[in-house]
C-alpha cells in the first residue's frame, strides 16, 4: 500500500520521530513522509511511534491508498526531497 504520514510531535520528541519515520518511508517535507509500505511494516511503525509519542499532546495521521498511481500529487515550488535519488 502507499501511504502519506504526517505528524505533529512535541519539540523534544521530533528528532526521534523523524529518525523512526525515515527507516520506513521517504521524507518529503517537514513532518511529512510518503511511500510504499506493507501492512505489517506500517503496524510496526505505528507501534514504535506510539512509544515515542505522548498521546494526549501529539498526533500522527496516516492517509492510505492502494497504489501511488491512485494519488494525484502536484508540487508547487521547490521539492524538498526528490524520490528519484539513486543510492
Amino acid at each position: 500500500m502507499y501511504v502519506i504520514l504526517v505528524y505533529d510531535i512535541g519539540e523534544k520528541r521530533v528528532g526521534k520521530m523523524l529518525k523512526l519515520c525515515r527507516q520506513y518511508l521517504n521524507w518529503i517535507q517537514n513532518s511529512v513522509f510518503e511511500g510504499e509500505i506493507t501492512e505489517v511494516k506500517l503496524k510496526e511503525l505505528v507501534l514504535r511511534a506510539k512509544g515515542i509519542m505522548k498521546l494526549e499532546f501529539d498526533s500522527l495521521i496516516i492517509f492510505k491508498t492502494r497504489q501511488e498511481k491512485w494519488l494525484d500529487k502536484q508540487i508547487i515550488g521547490k521539492e524538498r526531497s526528490s524520490l528519484d535519488q539513486i543510492i
